[in-house]
Formats: structure tokens, C-alpha cells, sequence
């Protein structure tokens, strides 16, 4: 008899640990995970990156279900947005940055969002490119470069809420990186 076979997903929290809001134990957050049947859930840094295996094929449902579960056991709903190692994979290759080498990795924010923005959200987000931060749309992932660091950035976030129209969150590239490793090296175990 064939087993179902299992995916390794990418779960990205938003707003989960950045104030005195919000805040999940990692400890918790993968026992959480666990008890919703998802295998081997792996955290990395405390801001809510989850990476597990699963038998889910329907990635919508499974992120509304880890939604579910979070605001039953901590008390508060963030979004969850999960992408497959491949996709990850291929969000990484194809930054826009990438053949630029004045770009320093922990300046370049991937921004994950929950669905296609639709076909005039890159013209939205190519209008707010004017101040020292540049952004680049590519499919569901938002690239933006701070050159200045994200301390007091000109770029006003409401703005882009206002052009994606979906729930999204953000991660440096050195995060992303690292969560691609740890996807890739749970792939690799059977």
C-alpha cells in the first residue's frame, strides 16, 4: 500500500512576537502544530516561522485551520501564510535584486502574501517607488529594499496594504534563506 505523500510547508506568522502583543512560546507554537496532525513542526527565531510536513493538499484550508487553532489556544488570530519548499525556492530565485551587489541581505524584506494581488497591483506598487526604498512585485511575493534599514523608513505601509489588497507578512533575506535550509533538510529526511 502507497502512502499519501508528504510536503514540506513554510508557515510565516504575522505579528506574532514583535511587541508585548501577540507573543506564542516556540515550545507552544510547535506543540500547537503537532496536536493539528502536522509532523515534525521545526521553528526558527521567535517571530512565528514554522516549517513541518503534511499530507494537506489544500494550502488555503490548512492556513485558516492553523488560524483557528492559534486563536483557540493563545486568545489572538494572525494570519498564516504557507508556501511549499518549491515555492520558496523559487521566490528566492527570482529576486529582483539578486544580480545587484550593493544590496545587503538584512536590508531586503520578502514580503509573503496570502494570495495573487491581482493583475493592477503592480502598477500600484511601481507608483509608490520614489523614495530611497525600492519595491519590485513578483507574483505573490513583494521585494522591497531598504537602503536606510526599516527603522524610519519614507515608505508609508498603508500605502501598500492599500495596492495588494491581501494579507501578507514580511521576512529579511537572511530569514528566508534560513527557512529555505531548513525546508531542504527536511525534505531530505524520509
Amino acid at each position: 500500500m502507497l502512502g499519501i505523500a508528504m510536503t514540506v510547508i513554510i508557515s510565516m506568522l504575522r505579528g506574532v512576537n514583535l511587541g508585548p502583543h501577540n507573543r506564542i512560546k516556540m515550545e507552544a507554537l510547535r506543540a500547537l502544530y503537532a496536536s493539528l496532525g502536522l509532523r515534525n513542526p521545526q521553528s526558527y527565531v521567535q517571530s512565528g516561522n514554522v516549517v513541518f510536513r503534511t499530507t494537506a493538499q489544500d494550502l488555503a484550508k490548512l492556513a485558516e485551520r492553523i488560524e483557528d487553532g492559534i486563536e483557540k489556544g493563545f486568545g489572538f488570530r494572525p494570519n498564516v501564510i504557507l508556501r511549499t519548499t518549491a515555492e520558496l525556492r523559487e521566490a528566492i530565485a527570482k529576486n529582483p535584486f539578486a544580480a545587484r551587489r550593493d544590496i545587503e541581505p538584512g536590508k531586503l524584506l520578502v514580503t509573503f502574501l496570502s494570495r495573487d494581488p491581482g493583475p493592477e497591483a503592480p502598477e500600484k506598487i511601481d507608483a509608490l517607488n520614489g523614495g530611497p526604498e525600492e519595491l519590485r512585485l513578483e507574483g505573490r511575493e513583494l521585494y522591497v529594499y531598504f537602503p536606510n534599514g526599516q527603522a524610519r523608513p519614507q515608505l508609508k505601509w498603508a500605502h501598500v496594504e492599500k495596492a495588494l489588497k491581501t494579507e501578507w507578512t514580511g521576512r529579511n533575506w537572511n530569514t528566508v534563506r534560513n527557512l529555505l535550509e531548513m525546508a531542504e533538510k527536511l525534505e531530505a529526511v524520509r
